[in-house]
């Protein structure tokens, strides 16, 4: 049986409330951090893709003695990069020239990223 001076164990509503508040000013917090993080992932895996397309070109310049190639001269499973996997929807362009930056766009459809060979 139950008495007056007794307390009940358990949290109030206010307890709970100020808990589930710090919890949500955490999370508000360390969101932006890890978009921060995702985008900067995201402009280095396309860096590097970027990167191997202008070795490939440069490549196949070199061995046609031509100054302009398709990316379809570029990859493939017989050409110079056997795979081009895309991390953010990115667009490469089609065409490459020599001594032309390689310029990728709509990277997570909002980022340009150039890259000088």
């Amino acid at each position: 049986m139950k008495t007056v001076n007794q307390s009940s164990k358990g949290f109030t509503l206010v307890e709970i409330m100020i808990v589930v508040v710090i919890i949500g000013l955490l999370a508000a917090m360390a969101i932006p951090a890890f978009q921060k993080v995702r985008s900067s992932s995201q402009d280095k895996a396309v860096y590097n893709n970027m990167r191997q397309l202008g070795a490939a070109a440069d490549q196949y310049f070199l061995e046609n003695g031509t100054s302009t190639a398709g990316i379809a001269d570029l990859i493939g499973s017989s050409n110079y990069v056997k795979a081009l996997n895309t991390v953010a929807n990115e667009s490469y362009p089609l065409n490459f020239t020599q001594g032309t930056p390689i310029v990728v766009t709509n990277i997570a459809g909002a980022r340009t990223l150039t890259y000088n060979q």
